[in-house]
């Protein structure tokens, strides 16, 4: 009944209206402090878009002072953004002409400046609102090729600079077209693509688009996937409150209900639309409420309750001044009362109608003649940048050729230079990287060796003679097994930069299990992974078997009480969490326990890791680091837990 969903969305901001006025109130501060006119112009550009969603006639003034200073200054890219805010005013105030004369203003200031590396960007943004301001004007005058073609111009700016919310509010948008256009399909194709970002920015309008794609399946007469998309918005709307979004949800589950023939239910959604939309006393959304009700009732021939509510559906509408409404509700209870018998005030009604028609169609005559004007001048326009550009390109290229000409020795002899240094470049890089490499030799060298240190290996073999002497002949096959295949996995794995995350935990599993027979069961152990963590998840080899060395030897071995040892492997945030943790005596009674033993040693192994942990993060630019903490259970330590984060990496990005 009413075309608000583009404009809707592409002037809906999340901030608060206490939020708003705070920085309205701290921009008009800076305002008055600031001195320089580049400051100046910017804030003023800032005050023009802040009063977008409270008061068009501010949003116009302090756009029109950004524009003069902006020409003073010839600050392009400001006077650019100037034109949007006046633009965007006039789109508010419902002139489109002035409009979009402004929008294609800013557009062709944008297309002729030239960027650099710092105003790139800027440009870019200005140019992708300009095509969106354009769009919504073509759709708004239901010129919906220019305006699609408008919008993916727009969209395709915003795809390049990764500005995915702006994306999916146009998106939306032509989703909207394309449901006008009665095309479905394409439309739902779009709700659908809003939906995803929405769904991954955690969009506070995604309840709209949902119920979008809800009524996209309701006119497809797929009821189940309907359902499921009202339930969905639904749910959006509790996690982010909007009531009028609230009381559209309900009006179009009430019409949902009706097409199901379940009037009661229809009913009952109708009447907390109503309760949504008083709450923010939006006459409109109560318009069209009162309509479906009393044409509801009609259709069941519940005379009195469909004059009532049509009645107060016409009191809005003549209110507000929506003449389509209006004549719908003149139609409407022209036809009750002549149910009811009373042709008298059905003829009356009738003659309303007519007359309500006839004004709506001139009323649609003079807009469409509007249309047909500004679509002239914007094509005649259009076309006049059009030769304009190609002309400048004529000239460019004419420019381009003799500057070629001239430059070609210039560019022989910087080409000379540029090798000559790129030689003396590439040489002491070739230099750097032998050294790094050889760097990086040594510290993988010392680290396998620190895994795998002798007193390590002559405790295993000390254990196995122990076995072998007491005549523990199967307890010392079992644990020579376990120790060769232990020895093995280290040194095949030693080889590897990267080994399956399965892998890793076969080798810690192992580890464990000689360490038990070792230590005669003082400990009991668990290693866990994720679900999420995937089959061919990698991870650098040997990098946790310190730590559980650690945890063994230095945490619950110390302990008189039966340790534990939990090893889990977890994802977040796009990082694997290895998560190592004991109820052994914490890391200060353990420092105490080295100082005081005879045979204590300097460990280099946290520093060998953590220069591994330096290298992983350099060559995959993403975290790589170590956490280690005492953990406290009702004010005692009652184990340590170290957590390594690594990057996600697979088999197939080696």
């Amino acid at each position: 009944m009413r075309k608000t969903t583009i404009i809707y969305l592409l002037l809906f901001t999340s901030v608060t209206l206490f939020a708003q006025n705070k920085t309205i109130d701290s921009l008009l501060l800076e305002l008055k402090k600031t001195n320089n006119d580049i400051d100046k112009v910017t804030t003023l550009n800032l005050l023009s878009d802040n009063y977008k969603v409270s008061d068009a006639k501010k949003m116009f003034f302090y756009g029109n002072e950004a524009l003069v200073l902006a020409k003073k200054i010839n600050f392009k890219v400001a006077e650019g953004n100037a034109l949007l805010n006046i633009g965007n005013s006039k789109i508010i105030e419902g002139d489109y002409k002035l409009a979009l004369d402004h929008f294609q203003k800013a557009q062709e200031l944008f297309e002729k400046e030239i960027p650099t590396p710092n105003t790139q960007k800027d440009i870019d943004l200005g140019l992708a609102k300009a095509y969106g301001s354009i769009g919504i004007v073509l759709s708004e005058q239901s010129n919906y090729s220019k305006a699609l073609h408008y919008y993916l111009k727009s969209v395709k700016i915003y795809e390049k600079l990764k500005d995915y919310l702006r994306c999916s509010k146009l998106y939306n948008n032509i989703g909207v077209i394309y449901k006008s256009e009665k095309s479905d399909f394409k439309a739902l194709e779009f709700f659908s693509k809003a939906e995803k970002i929405q769904l991954s920015l955690k969009d506070e309008n995604i309840a709209i688009t949902q119920t979008n794609i809800a009524n996209i399946y309701l006119n497809q007469n797929n009821t189940d996937k309907a359902q499921s998309y009202y339930n969905l918005a639904k749910t959006s709307l509790e996690k982010y409150p909007n009531p009028r979004a609230l009381g559209e949800w309900y009006n179009n589950k009430g019409l949902f209900f009706k097409k199901q023939k379940k009037n009661t239910e229809a009913i009952q959604s109708w009447e907390k639309a109503l309760e949504a939309f008083s709450e923010i006393d939006d006459k409109f959304g109560k318009s069209d409420t009162y309509f479906y009700l009393g044409e509801l009732y009609y259709d069941a021939n519940n005379f009195d309750q469909a004059l009532l509510n049509i009645n107060k559906s016409l009191q809005l509408g003549t209110e507000l001044n929506v003449l389509e409404l209006v004549m719908k509700c003149q139609k409407m209870l022209s036809d009750i009362y002549s149910k009811k018998g009373n042709t008298s005030l059905a003829f009356n009604y009738l003659q309303k109608y007519t007359s309500t028609k006839d004004s709506l169609i001139n009323e649609e005559n003079i807009r469409k003649s509007v249309e047909l004007s500004m679509n002239y001048e914007f094509d005649k326009k259009e076309l006049v940048q059009k030769e304009e550009n190609e002309k400048k390109e004529l000239i460019l290229k004419e420019e381009t050729k003799n500057f070629k000409l001239k430059a070609g020795f210039i560019v022989l002899i910087l080409l000379l230079l540029f090798g000559i240094v790129f030689l003396i470049y590439n040489r002491n890089q070739l230099k750097k990287t032998l050294t790094l490499q050889k760097e990086l030799a040594e510290y993988e060298q010392k680290a396998l060796h620190l895994q795998m240190n002798p007193h390590f290996v002559f405790n295993c073999l000390g254990s196995i003679s122990s076995f072998i002497v007491q005549n523990g002949t199967d307890s010392a096959i079992k644990y020579l097994a376990k120790f060769s295949k232990l020895m093995r996995l280290t040194l095949e794995y030693s080889k590897e930069s990267l080994i399956p995350i399965d892998k890793e935990i076969e080798s810690l599993q192992n580890y464990l299990e000689l360490e038990q027979l070792r230590f005669n069961d003082k400990f009991i152990f668990s290693i866990v992974k994720s679900k999420d963590i995937e089959d061919d998840v990698v991870l650098p080899p040997l990098l946790l078997q310190p730590f559980v060395e650690n945890a063994i030897i230095h945490g619950v071995i110390p302990k008189k009480d039966k340790g534990k040892i939990s090893i889990s492997f977890s994802i977040q945030n796009e990082s694997l969490l290895c998560t190592i943790q004991d109820n052994g005596i914490g890391i200060n009674q353990s420092k105490i326990n080295k100082e005081n033993s005879v045979l204590a040693h300097k460990s280099m192994a946290i520093d060998i890791i953590k220069k591994r942990l330096e290298r992983i993060a350099s060559s995959t630019a993403k975290r790589a680091s170590i956490k280690i903490e005492e953990v406290n259970e009702n004010n005692e330590v009652s184990g340590t837990k170290v957590i390594l984060q690594l990057p996600l990496q697979y088999i197939n990005s080696i």
